[in-house]
């Protein structure tokens, strides 16, 4: 029988978050990275990710930077390309990269909704996709998360913008997660998702700013998300400690979903 701790240890494990130079992604990172795993990010940006690789070596976190478009099949490739000449394997997958566009559904631009869902959805699984057949289906094992959201769970509160396409996307990736972990149990691979709630970031800074005290208000635990508050669940469904939880979604929203 393991050691409580031990099932959280991931010495020796490679793992990649997308999107992980900044926000959710960073801080995903951080928890993998202090409990052994050897991370890799990738994002577009070349500056945001040195500046991650720094803020992550200052925590005693190795991380290597591999930017890449995961909106093109060539960038998921690269990327792909890139891991398997550093380390030869990838033992866990984070699926966080992506976009929103807030537009009521009847004004929503076609081309903003086609942006969306390929960064969000048709990315993720293309990059899963080649993963998996490139080295944990092979190796009969693997952690893949996804991070979708509650907007996935939820629609929109009247007052607030849409963002159809963001949600559309989000409930997509959840019920994907759900066919994934089904079709690739038998190889050893789990598949499971976090839908968080608000927190601070570039990408909910317009939404915040205008509805912060109401969405506030109706969260139970009466605050947003915070820095450290999506790193335990991240840990559990990434290590062996979360060996017998597959196709399932963590919500991370301090209550909010529930009234």
């Amino acid at each position: 029988m393991s050691r409580l701790k031990d099932l959280f240890d991931l010495s020796g494990q490679v793992a990649l978050v997308t999107g992980g130079s900044r926000g959710l992604g960073l801080q995903i990172c951080e928890a993998l990275g202090e409990f052994g795993a050897r991370v890799a990010i990738t994002a577009r940006k070349e500056v945001e990710l040195a500046k991650a690789v720094e803020h992550l070596a200052e925590r005693g976190v190795t991380a290597d930077a591999i930017p890449a478009d995961l909106g093109t099949e060539a960038g998921a490739q690269s990327v792909l390309d890139e891991l398997m000449r550093l380390h030869g394997r990838l033992d866990i997958l984070v699926n966080i990269a992506g976009t929103a566009w807030g537009a009521p559904a009847e004004d929503h631009p076609l081309e903003q909704w086609n942006k969306v869902i390929n960064l969000n959805l048709t990315a993720v699984f293309h990059l899963t996709q080649i993963v998996a057949r490139a080295t944990m289906i092979p190796r009969r094992a693997g952690r893949i998360l996804n991070v979708a959201s509650i907007k996935g769970l939820l629609a929109d509160h009247p007052r607030m913008i849409g963002t159809v396409a963001y949600n559309a996307s989000k409930g997509a990736v959840v019920n994907m997660t759900r066919a994934l972990a089904a079709e690739w149990g038998r190889y050893g691979i789990t598949v499971n998702a976090l839908a968080p709630g608000y927190f601070p970031s570039k990408m909910t800074k317009t939404t915040l700013s205008q509805h912060e005290p109401h969405l506030v208000d109706n969260t139970p635990l009466g605050r947003l998300g915070g820095p450290d508050d999506l790193k335990g669940a991240a840990l559990l469904l990434c290590s062996a400690a979360g060996a017998h939880i597959t196709g399932q979604v963590i919500v991370i929203d301090g209550g909010a979903s529930i009234i």
